[in-house]
């Protein structure tokens, strides 16, 4: 078949290479003059399956009524006049029970784990360079009290098959010596050492030049205005560079997925979640980080990209604005700066804000909804790196008529 996919950040590459690997004829349509230009590019790199606890969790309702006095909170929550917001933050709540957070972070991690895999053999057949490091994830707490309660929560994923170690202080620095002038605010962590990390935009663009080369379109500076339907077949997308048809269509356009899908009557439950990172280079700095950590009483995630560092912290419920001031990185980068002092050159750091596709279980949305020839892949929040190789491959299963590896129950559009 012919197949038009809609969104070119790794949610939309992925499917569209998977498409591609199952002999369709692919089109991929991308607003910005380049693939993995969003969400994609300034994301923590880290695939983690240790990380699938979900957002919405009996804690979540009083972090948000926190956020409306104070500032430095992981989550924010901001006051608007967006009434989406609100039908969308009521769907959240709702899910923020102590059972539905156990099932939702249960399906999370098992699509995270079957992502990993479907990954693993993508890298196994293209060779691509993404500064992958394969050395796990350390998960660092500043309290025994912290830690104890963490490897409890982590006994949840551990279960499920997700690999762990609970180190010492003296056992953390011993893995990661960056972090020797830092060991006094440090208790211990949890070591998901099947966790990685990696460039998401590098792999991204790699794996898009590879369908490019195998004959597939990559249409950049296209931005997918309407999509035509006849009875419950969508018959073509309408661009500022002119009607794309195929046989089938994916929508994966990340954070915009629900403005295109509600032209056709769709609802989709996805909401923008602003993320703040901070790209900084190593450069002569002589003790930077070896390892990807993730500071859990700050909720600031560290990932090293060969010769630059990528930080990561915050989710502000602040609608399409993906505007950002020096004031909203300061937190994230003292943090970092008191963990290394010497991880890299922190007055040279590039500054970046983008919207997470979430929904209120923070799974994506991946299946049909009543048009046949049209599949939903969007909606993959705050780890969609992680996630979106498997969601790929499930996408492209569908599309195909297959069964896919893994069951659908709370992925499925319908």
């Amino acid at each position: 078949m012919r197949i038009v996919v809609l969104g070119g950040g790794v949610v939309g590459v992925t499917t569209a290479y998977q498409l591609q690997r199952d002999g369709h004829e692919v089109v991929l349509l991308e607003r910005n003059p380049e693939v993995a230009s969003g969400a994609s590019w300034g994301n923590a790199g880290m695939i983690a399956p240790g990380h699938s606890f979900v957002w919405s969790s009996p804690r979540a309702p009083i972090i948000l009524a926190k956020s409306l006095m104070l500032k430095d909170q992981a989550l924010r929550f901001r006051l608007s006049a967006d009434p989406r917001l609100y039908a969308w933050t009521w769907g959240f709540l709702k899910e923020c029970t102590a059972a539905k957070a156990r099932r939702n972070t249960l399906l999370k991690h098992r699509l995270a784990a079957y992502s990993q895999k479907v990954l693993d053999e993508v890298v196994a057949d293209e060779a691509i360079d993404y500064d992958r490091n394969t050395r796990g994830i350390l998960y660092m707490h500043r309290s025994q009290k912290a830690l104890d309660s963490g490897v409890e929560h982590m006994k949840l994923l551990e279960s499920d098959g997700q690999a762990i170690k609970v180190l010492t202080r003296d056992q953390v620095i011993a893995l990661e010596p960056g972090l020797a002038h830092a060991g006094e605010k440090i208790a211990g962590a949890i070591l998901c050492p099947t966790d990685e990390t990696g460039d998401c935009a590098k792999f991204t663009r790699a794996l898009a030049a590879r369908i490019v080369e195998r004959g597939g379109a990559i249409v950049t500076g296209a931005t997918v205005e309407e999509l035509t339907s006849d009875g419950d077949k969508v018959t073509h997308a309408s661009t500022d560079r002119g009607l794309f048809s195929g046989d089938a269509y994916v929508l994966a356009l990340g954070a915009e997925s629900p403005i295109l899908a509600r032209k056709l009557g769709l609802r989709l439950p996805i909401y923008p979640i602003k993320g703040y990172s901070l790209t900084i280079p190593i450069g002569a700095a002589k003790s930077p980080p070896t390892i990807a950590c993730l500071d859990e009483h700050n909720l600031v995630a560290i990932s090293r990209f060969r010769d630059r560092l990528r930080i990561t912290a915050t989710a502000e419920f602040a609608g399409y604005d993906a505007s950002h001031k020096p004031s909203d990185f300061a937190f994230m980068k003292r943090v970092t700066q008191e963990l290394f002092p010497d991880g890299a050159e922190y007055d040279r750091a590039e500054m970046w804000a983008g919207l997470r596709p979430m929904t209120p279980t923070n799974l994506p949305l991946v299946g049909q909804r009543r048009f046949k020839n049209l599949v939903l892949n969007c909606g993959h929040g705050h780890i969609g790196w992680t996630m979106s190789h498997g969601s790929a491959r499930i996408a492209a299963d569908l599309i195909a008529g297959r069964a896919p590896a893994i069951p659908l129950d709370g992925l499925m559009a319908a």
